[in-house]
């Protein structure tokens, strides 16, 4: 019974009573029932049955951690392999390799990105419009207004504004554009020339004509219009590239405007229990920072635009319209958007007014950009943005890396919404749960619906988008 005792896994002998008689009516002797006072404490010994002791997890496998019982009382010892991936160095290669594959896993995903870009952009250009009007939608629904029909309309809405802007700056713009650029590169030189003489430099006044010529060779040719489709399609034109991205924007933003939460609902299937409520709370917490980021966006463009705009007609600049577009248009572009305006506003009006004046234009494109970064990003941006600024210039980095006028467009707010999923991913469900009430509540109280008693449709809730 002694030797057979050996044999027993110390995880499934019997219990013992006092006298060393196990309670199963096996008898134990009584040396091995308890331990000698001379003797050292044995080290705990993992349950043999228990699960996670025997295996540890090396790259998604089952590696053997402990050898088993070799049959004289000394219990399991850690494998060779098991001590390798169970120490700090082992740790650390496991966290290494994990890495590896995240990096690896999104490289393939942007390459894929890259090579289906006629498809991939429409989508997102869709996903952040119909996030920045579905308030509206909720409004109109709220009212007892059909889905579909009020996806029509603000649909037909967007476009008939979408094209009267565009057809606005084809008219009134498009013919003073290489007057514009011509004035802002005479500017530029006479800079350069003010440099030479004042201060103690040399610079080659060659080498940036050559690099002006390039840009404005860039900026006029058919690539600039064509860049984002360039190197996408193959035997296929940029026009019907550009027609083709058109349509599908459009088909695409009627459905998720449209069918937005049956959409999400559809994609979050797989997920079960307590994780789909989290899920889905996410999925309206990256809705809020999208749409927010948008509309906030939108707003900061435009009042930049009037008021440098304004600025510029007050003081006599010939090109105020033409400055202002510009305003709005690189106003999208987070930081770099707003200096780049200014510094072009004060070389065409160096050229056209002379140097008082630009310096005037730098002191009000400076006072605006101050009220925008203090007063009003706060107000209309709220926390749609919170990210720092030198997280926004790698974004707008690799964006433009990626995918050049398109990937500086889309940079920062998908920067922006993959940092709140992180946030929220982390955060307590009762704060992700209040939040969402909170919008509803902030909807609920807008003017236009208090005029009767709204309804709740089935879009409504916080588990749909």
């Amino acid at each position: 019974m002694r030797r057979f005792s050996r044999f027993v896994p110390r995880g499934r002998r019997s219990p013992r009573s006092a006298t060393g008689t196990s309670t199963d009516g096996m008898c134990v002797p009584r040396e091995h029932s308890a331990a000698s006072p001379d003797s050292p404490p044995r080290p705990p010994v993992p349950h043999v049955d228990a699960p996670g002791h025997d295996e540890v997890m090396v790259g998604g496998a089952a590696v053997q951690s402990y050898a088993p019982d070799d049959g004289e009382g000394r219990g399991r010892r850690p494998t060779s392999v098991g001590v390798m991936w169970t120490d700090q160095f082992g740790r650390i290669a496991t966290r290494a390799v994990q890495g590896l594959v995240v990096v690896t896993a999104a490289a393939l995903l942007i390459w894929g990105g890259r090579e289906i870009a006629i498809v991939i952009i429409p989508v997102l250009l869709a996903l952040i419009v119909s996030s920045a009007t579905w308030p509206l939608i909720k409004v109109l629904t709220s009212n007892g207004w059909p889905r579909a029909l009020a996806t029509v309309l603000l649909l037909l809405a967007l476009i008939v504004f979408l094209g009267g802007a565009l057809a606005l700056v084809v008219l009134f713009v498009s013919n003073q554009w290489e007057e514009l650029s011509d004035q802002a590169v005479q500017g530029f030189n006479q800079l350069v020339d003010w440099a030479n003489r004042t201060f103690p430099l040399t610079i080659d006044q060659d080498q940036i004509n050559d690099w002006i010529a390039q840009a404005q060779d860039f900026i006029f040719s058919n690539q600039f219009g064509s860049v984002a489709a360039s190197g996408l399609t193959t035997g296929i034109s940029s026009v019907a590239a550009f027609a083709t991205s058109t349509v599908l924007f459009v088909v695409i933003l009627f459905f998720f405007m449209k069918d937005g939460p049956v959409i999400w609902g559809f994609l979050t299937k797989a997920v079960t229990g307590a994780k789909r409520r989290r899920v889905h709370l996410m999925g309206s917490r990256a809705v809020h920072v999208m749409g927010g980021y948008v509309r906030g966006t939108v707003i900061v463009a435009f009042v930049d635009a009037v008021f440098i705009g304004v600025g510029l007609l007050i003081i006599g600049v010939p090109l105020a319209f033409p400055l202002a577009v510009l305003v709005f248009i690189l106003a999208f572009i987070p930081i770099v958007g707003a200096t780049l305006a200014g510094v072009i506003a004060a070389l065409v009006t160096l050229v056209t007014n002379g140097l008082v004046p630009a310096v005037v234009v730098v002191g009000i494109v400076v006072l605006v950009n101050q009220l925008e970064g203090n007063f009003l990003q706060p107000i209309v941006l709220g926390r749609s943005l919170r990210l720092h600024e030198l997280v926004v210039l790698i974004a707008l980095a690799v964006g433009t890396v990626l995918g050049n006028i398109v990937g500086t467009l889309l940079a920062v707010p998908i920067t922006a919404v993959g940092w709140a999923l992180i946030r929220a991913w982390h955060e307590p469900l009762e704060k992700l749960q209040d939040e969402a009430l909170l919008e509803d509540a902030v909807l609920q109280r807008l003017p236009w619906l208090q005029a009767g008693e709204p309804r709740q449709s089935d879009d409504t809730t916080v588990e749909n988008l």
